[in-house]
């Protein structure tokens, strides 16, 4: 790479995403009345659900087995309107005791990219929403300033749908207990491409041992039972370690080459912004 080259790649980056300080920024009421509105949606669904199927933690897996990746738009959204019905009611694990509510998923249910963390925070904790908190705002700027989509055109999600007490990373019995529910939203959303947001995430999604490091895992697209994987670090990591968003800005395009589309798209402004 010419250094001009590097710095036209540089100052694209900044701009999209903008200085280190920028990144800290709290979540704007706007989008904290958005999650309000769509946990009351949410809660609706899953009354109504639980109320016509007798929905319990006990059937979780029989929903989870039932779904598939052809389904109808209308279809996928009524089968992860049951699994987070599911969700709610589990209690298959020691997390379901100490949450606030589960963290089922957000995002389109027909979408080409799967965002998946490793489990929810205190934020999303509190408003049933994944990544809505600071790391959340970072991963927002990368979908839509880095890749040039809305947020909303995305599905993200994460392997446990309970907060794991101090922010802790879930231990592998949890995790076990609720993969269940992300191998069955993965079958109805059927993407393109999974991103596996963190080490968890990533050992989680492709099967790697646990003492495998990120540098290993990140960098390329893994195929695993038919599915396309690319770890890339945690935007809380990133947060943590600002040095390592270059790493992540190259592996944004590798899946953005995967997926047939620029790797420096313009990126997406919302309308009046």
């Amino acid at each position: 790479m010419t250094a001009k080259h590097l710095r036209s790649t540089l100052e694209h980056w900044t701009r999209v995403l903008g200085p280190d300080v920028l990144l800290t920024r709290r979540v704007s009421s706007v989008d904290a009345e958005v999650a309000d509105a769509r946990v009351a949606q949410a809660e609706v669904a899953e009354a109504r659900v639980a109320a016509a199927e007798g929905t319990d933690g006990r059937t979780s897996k029989t929903i989870a087995s039932a779904v598939t990746p052809t389904a109808a738009p209308a279809t996928r959204a009524a089968r992860l309107a049951a699994l987070a019905s599911a969700a709610a009611a589990c209690r298959a694990c020691r997390l379901g005791e100490a949450r606030t509510q589960a963290v089922f998923a957000d995002g389109d249910p027909q979408a080409e990219i799967f965002f998946c963390g490793e489990g929810p925070g205190a934020d999303e904790d509190r408003l049933g929403l994944p990544f809505v908190g600071k790391a959340g705002e970072l991963l927002t700027r990368i979908i839509e300033g880095a890749m040039g989509v809305p947020r909303e055109a995305v599905y993200i999600a994460n392997i446990v749908k309970c907060r794991p007490p101090g922010n802790r990373n879930p231990e592998p019995d949890e995790q076990a207990a609720c993969m269940h529910f992300l191998h069955a939203q993965l079958e109805i959303v059927s993407p393109r491409i999974v991103i596996a947001l963190g080490k968890v995430a990533a050992h989680a999604l492709i099967g790697a041992d646990a003492s495998t490091p990120m540098s290993k895992m990140r960098g390329r697209v893994h195929h695993v039972n038919g599915r396309a994987i690319l770890p890339t670090w945690h935007p809380a990591y990133l947060l943590r370690t600002p040095a390592a968003k270059a790493q992540t800005w190259d592996d944004i395009k590798v899946a953005l080459r995967f997926l047939g589309r620029p790797e420096r798209p313009e990126p997406y402004r919302r309308p009046g912004a």
